[in-house]
């Protein structure tokens, strides 16, 4: 007894022992979409593994230009800091300069 499955209830689950799906001799040839090969599935799984492979030198590559930027901003707040104090120091020795001139000024008159 030879039985046939239908679509609800294959004979088999295994793709490699189904029939292969022809098409039918009373449809258009250009009406149906063309046969689906899985090339692009394929492709698409491996272009998604290569990206995968690629998530840590992208996550690398993130963390070296937040620690880049870190190294910058630092280096500025260093250079910040140290322009502030030598523009203290300037003012000190401006008013001492000032100070002096005027204590020349007082003793050149007596």
């Amino acid at each position: 007894m030879n039985v046939t499955g239908t679509i609800d209830r294959p004979l088999t689950h295994d793709p490699q022992k189904l029939a292969p799906m022809t098409s039918s001799t009373s449809e258009p040839s250009g009406s149906a979409t063309p046969d689906v090969s899985i090339t692009g599935a394929n492709a698409s799984r491996q272009n998604r593994t290569r990206e995968m492979q690629l998530i840590p030198e992208a996550l690398a590559r993130a963390h070296m230009h937040d620690r880049l930027r870190e190294a910058d901003a630092e280096r500025q707040a260093v250079r910040l800091v140290a322009a502030r104090r030598m523009q203290r120091r300037a003012e000190r020795v401006s008013l001492r300069a000032r100070r002096a001139l005027a204590m020349a000024v007082m003793h050149s008159r007596n």
